[in-house]
Formats: C-alpha cells, structure tokens, sequence
C-alpha cells in the first residue's frame, strides 16, 4: 500500500484503531465508513476514516 493512499480505521465505540485501508481520494472526497470485526469490542461495529 503506498503511504499518500492509506487511512486509518478507527472504531465509533471504544476509539481504538484496529485497521488501515487505501482509498482513492480523488474519487472518493467523504470519509469512508465500515462495519468492521473490533477486537477489543468483540463485535462488529461501524469503522469510521479518521485523520
């Protein structure tokens, strides 16, 4: 993955990040939102993009 196209996955319940991810940011301008397994939760919950 190169580092201009990745981002950080954060969970919206304990605020941990678990996972990083590439996105196209030209074609894609919100941030990406997915439910994704949360170790620490153990459970899936919604994965926001953060900074």
């Amino acid at each position: 993955m190169s580092q201009d196209n990745l981002i950080k996955m954060e969970c919206s319940q304990c605020h941990k990040l678990n996972y990083y991810s590439s996105k196209n940011k030209k074609i894609l301008k919100t941030r990406l939102e997915l439910k994704k397994f949360c170790p620490t939760c153990k459970k899936h919950t919604p994965h926001k993009e953060t900074k």
